[in-house]
């Protein structure tokens, strides 16, 4: 794991869940106040999205 200060989560959801899942970060989590991005992400066989969201332990 990288030693960069962001806490990161991966997840392997179906496309609909997965949307659902950033969404549900990125109003948690603001952007503007905790860095919160999606990593990475990849296509998965039967439509399922693997990705890594990442952000800061706490805002400013």
């Amino acid at each position: 794991m990288p030693r960069d200060g962001f806490l990161r989560e991966t997840f392997v959801l179906p496309r609909s869940d997965a949307r659902l899942k950033a969404k549900e970060w990125f109003e948690r989590f603001p952007k503007q106040a905790y860095w919160t991005e999606i990593e990475s992400w990849f296509e998965r066989p039967g439509d399922l999205i693997e990705f890594t969201i990442r952000r800061l332990p706490a805002a400013d």
